[in-house]
């Protein structure tokens, strides 16, 4: 890889780290398995971007490497995750911002999509960093009418896993 290549990669990662961040809280449980992730995640990057041809934009195909990564090592690892309870979860929120509610909230809707399928996760995801059908199909390679069509479905779940 060129100097010049080198440093487009450095700084297309680390304008958009936070992705992979986020992929890495999604597909574990712990802070060593999200280092763990987030490194092996880097790694794949690393040696797809050379074919990064610029076909969508870098954000687009960096969710794509970054959730395909963590589906197969999450496959591979699924017998051995470590679970933690939420209580020892640390929330960075200042204290005039804190909501009590809206924390157990978001613990409960953490918990409920963790019981969701490999790729029924990803599409949560996507769906919640506001990413339309269209990005979300390209970015896990089904037809923009299959993803609405999962999401629609992954909605209903999600109502019965929170009100059961």
């Amino acid at each position: 890889m060129t100097k010049e290549l080198e440093h487009q990669f450095v700084t297309e990662l680390e304008n958009n780290q936070n992705i992979v961040h986020k992929v890495c809280t999604l597909y574990t449980n712990d802070r060593d398995a999200h280092n763990d992730l987030f490194q092996e995640i880097t790694i794949q990057l690393w040696k797809a971007y050379p074919k990064f041809r610029g076909e969508s934009k870098f954000s687009t195909w960096m969710y794509r490497v970054a959730l395909n990564t963590a589906i197969t090592l999450y496959r591979k690892s699924k017998r051995t995750l470590k679970t933690y309870d939420y209580d020892s979860v640390i929330f960075r929120i200042t204290a005039d911002e804190y909501d009590p509610t809206q924390e157990e909230q978001l613990k409960l809707m953490y918990q409920a999509v963790k019981q969701l399928g490999d790729i029924e996760k990803a599409l949560v995801f996507l769906y919640l960093e506001d990413k339309d059908y269209r990005e979300i199909s390209e970015t896990l390679g089904i037809s923009e009418v299959n993803a609405r069509v999962k999401m629609n479905r992954i909605k209903k779940k999600l109502r019965t896993i929170l009100n059961p």
